[in-house]
């Protein structure tokens, strides 16, 4: 059409690991400024990939047009005649995440949000894709087909759309009688699994089942797994998912049910986060970070639900739920910063600290993916015991917002969960706000279950080591440890216990034993020092079982928890 703004890929030269973007337009006023996003919806953090953008140039009936940077990602022209536009530039394409963009010669795989400029005043006109790409590539989009290319109904609708290009598997699968195609990227050593397809769509209409509503995407879902060689991922969109897995988890006992718990996250995410958004989010602003505790709900709530997809899509038992479950919370109670950081806080400093963690910054932040997911165990819990469940308030707001396409806030759930129980809106309230407030030990009582410490098998030091060209460097001190008793801080070298050297990080434990206090001989900034350490017996992790004396009204609960639905 003559008023879209047409966008134009080169991927016929992989070898440069570049993508060459020509965008053509219409202009219509004298003033136009340029913008490249900022970040990606779905990774909450700002990644500028700006810094990737190189030849720009504008250009206009009259010729080459000078563009006014306004500010690194921002460009501005002025006294502009109407008419035609055509915008060129280069995108390196070498980092290879389900955010961002990578072409080799073997394949492409791009988030167009990290390759295509926002025009000011056309975000919302009809924009249409090209791809030329190398000899014999197929490419992927899962964008309306449009006669050589693909039509998008505004900008939102083709940055929410993940190309891929080279020689994949594509299998079709059908889910509620639904046409969804599977991309399978990469050669795992020992092949795919044979039952993943039929276990994909069984995890599929399971979430369906689960939110009691066929896909939202209906017929134009993609779903794109890449097995490499490292990294483990998903981003969610309207009518897709990419995933990245790698060979070495999946070989792991434990490693195709983590598969199909990704699967299933990023599948769920299609009404939760997609079109059950937070209102702050409603529409996206690509120049700016956008604050919202509702991340939270948006990541917690999914990821609890991950968990019991398998279980649900008959791919996995109770007993497996359990042990996934005790994980997840375990690393809630093991994790430092849940004394300091809430849930509310977590999710509206995303920004700042989850995709930005040091070292240390376990001892102050909480992931509210898990944290979140430890709320949702509470939250279902807690419904049960009132003959509801954290499922059927889910479908319920997304009948009331994501349905409509209308921004949730906190209220709109705890108005629900008033009409149910208002002393649990308030107990949320305080789950949302106040740190280290959530009542997993209680709640896990109340289907006749409790957390038993599990030891650790080495004297507990409270220090993380690394070996740094045959020295042995303090990285992080716990929190409430030995090691901060000791007054130890990450960047000193340990260099003797008790007149022994120490060669390696490994050598640590045989030099220790609990509750004996050990002269430590360190090095900071060059000058040697000496403190006493007394190591103390630690826990590794938290295990979550059943109680062998659970009364008939723990177990009447906990049957009910088990359903889910």
């Amino acid at each position: 059409m003559n008023g879209d703004v047409h966008v134009h890929l080169d991927l016929v030269q992989p070898e440069e690991q570049r993508i060459r973007v020509t965008m053509r337009w219409t202009g219509s006023t004298s003033r136009q400024i340029l913008q490249f996003p900022l970040w990606t919806p779905g990774s909450y953090t700002i990644r500028d990939p700006v810094q990737h953008l190189h030849s720009l140039q504008l250009t206009a009936a009259t010729g080459v047009v000078t563009l006014r940077r306004l500010a690194p990602h921002q460009w501005l022209v002025d006294d502009l005649d109407p008419g035609p536009l055509c915008l060129t530039y280069v995108v390196e394409a070498r980092d290879l995440t389900v955010r961002t963009a990578f072409v080799d010669p073997e394949f492409a795989s791009f988030s167009l949000a990290a390759v295509v400029m926002e025009l000011d005043g056309c975000r919302w006109t009809p924009h249409r894709l090209t791809v030329n790409s190398a000899d014999a590539w197929q490419v992927h989009c899962p964008l309306p087909s449009d006669g050589g290319g693909w039509r998008a109904a505004d900008f939102d609708n083709l940055l929410d759309s993940p190309v891929q290009a080279g020689l994949f598997d594509s299998q079709l699968f059908r889910v509620q009688e639904h046409q969804h195609e599977l991309l399978l990227m990469g050669d795992p050593p020992g092949g795919w699994p044979t039952t993943l397809k039929a276990d994909v769509e069984r995890v599929c209409e399971a979430t369906c089942r689960l939110m009691g509503t066929p896909p939202p995407a209906g017929d134009r879902y993609q779903l794109v797994i890449q097995m490499l060689d490292s990294g483990y991922g998903g981003l969610e969109h309207d009518h897709s998912a990419v995933l990245q897995f790698n060979w070495s988890a999946l070989a792991k006992p434990d490693g195709y049910r983590q598969l199909l718990q990704l699967v299933g996250h990023e599948y769920l995410h299609q009404w939760n986060v997609r079109r059950l958004r937070p209102r702050e989010f409603r529409p996206y602003d690509y120049g700016h970070p956008v604050v919202s505790e509702g991340l939270w709900f948006a990541e917690g709530i999914t990821s609890y639900f991950d968990l019991v997809l398998p279980l649900l899509a008959g791919c996995s038992d109770r007993s497996t739920l359990l042990k996934d479950l005790s994980e997840e919370l375990s690393r809630v109670l093991m994790a430092p910063g849940r004394r300091v950081q809430s849930l509310a806080a977590s999710a509206q400093e995303a920004w700042v600290k989850l995709y930005k963690a040091t070292a240390v910054s376990a001892d102050s932040q909480i992931s509210y993916y898990r944290l979140g997911a430890a709320t949702a165990f509470c939250l279902d819990v807690r419904l049960r015991q009132r003959d509801s469940s954290l499922a059927e308030q889910l479908r319920a707001l997304w009948m009331t917002h994501g349905t409509v396409g209308r921004g949730f806030v906190r209220e709109d759930l705890t108005v629900l969960l008033k009409a149910i129980d208002p002393g649990l809106a308030d107990d949320l309230d305080r789950w949302l706000d106040s740190a280290d407030s959530l009542p997993l030990q209680d709640t896990a009582a109340l289907i006749g279950a409790r957390f038993d410490p599990v030891p650790l098998a080495e004297p507990d030091h409270g220090l993380t080591l690394a070996d740094v060209n045959g020295r042995v460097v303090v990285k992080r001190v716990a929190l409430d440890s030995p090691g901060r008793a000791a007054a130890l801080v990450p960047g000193d070298e340990l260099i003797a216990v008790d007149g022994r050297r120490v060669n390696a990080s490994a050598d640590l434990p045989l030099l220790l034993s609990v509750d004996r206090p050990a002269v430590f001989t360190y090095a900071r900034r060059g000058c040697l020092a000496t403190t006493q350490l007394c190591a103390v017996q630690g826990v590794e992790r938290w295990c979550l079982s059943w109680e062998p004396a659970a009364s008939s009204e723990q177990l009447f609960l906990r049957d009910r928890w088990f359903r889910f639905l």
